[in-house]
């Protein structure tokens, strides 16, 4: 009898697990490939692939092209450092 419960409770933790780690991979990927297109013009293109992915997970959104299109997400616009200059590239 322990032994089944013992694996029901496997079996539901791991279901349980899997289906919040999805959404987050799939928005992690969503923002990977906006933010590389974003950024591939950039001189730091790290630094850019950085603070872009942190604004898109936080916003749900990139502008596009490589410069500029903000008005196309506010969020993404209105994101400020601790310097009061703008946080997403």
């Amino acid at each position: 009898m322990k032994r089944v419960l013992v694996t029901f409770m496997l079996v539901f933790a791991l279901v349980l697990t899997s289906s919040f780690l999805q959404p987050a991979t799939a928005k992690s990927v969503y923002c990977a490939q906006k933010c590389k297109g974003r950024c591939s013009k950039a001189g730091l293109m790290n630094r850019c692939i950085k603070y872009c992915e942190l604004c898109c997970a936080k916003c749900k959104c990139v502008p596009s092209g490589t410069y500029g299109n903000k008005h196309q997400c506010p969020c993404y616009r209105d994101l400020k450092n601790s310097k009061g200059k703008p946080k997403c590239p």
